[in-house]
């Protein structure tokens, strides 16, 4: 695991668009919003700290950590699919929990769709407790609110 650099965002943008595409039904705005330009990308960047995992050299997660006020929000966590089940996003969640400790956040905390259910399964396996639903809450979707006091 290790910190993103500029030079690494061409490669998080293939995989932001590999990782969304794949998705059946997401929805239209969602889809073009989470496929950044290198130029977003850079934009995205301000103020988030930006994680990604490497299996022999080929960029297959990231994970970004916002932090505000004493939280650490975990923001724009993909894994490509040909990654997942494998333990990549155990890693770059486990990241962004020592990423955040090393900052003094008091908590974690991350808002996935509803309907990614794995994401659920491996915040609750990381001790991450659910902690709400936002009903139809981004473009439609229900979004699961899940946080760990560290």
């Amino acid at each position: 695991m290790e910190r993103v650099t500029h030079q690494d965002i061409p490669a998080i943008c293939s995989l932001y668009k590999k990782v969304w595409e794949a998705e059946p039904g997401l929805p239209g705005d969602l889809l073009k919003a989470w496929q950044p330009s290198p130029l977003e990308f850079t934009s995205w960047m301000e103020g988030v700290t930006y994680f990604a995992a490497r299996r022999s050299g080929h960029l297959v997660g990231v994970v970004g950590c916002e932090l505000r006020r004493g939280a650490c929000r975990l923001v724009h966590l993909a894994v490509e699919p040909e990654g997942r089940r494998q333990g990549v996003g155990t890693a770059l969640v486990n990241a962004a929990l020592d990423w955040a400790r090393r900052s003094t956040a008091a908590t974690v905390w991350s808002n996935p769709l509803g309907r990614f259910q794995a994401c659920g399964h491996l915040f609750l396996k990381l001790g991450f407790v659910e902690s709400g639903v936002l009903h139809r809450h981004e473009s439609g979707e229900d979004v699961r609110l899940f946080e760990r006091v560290l």
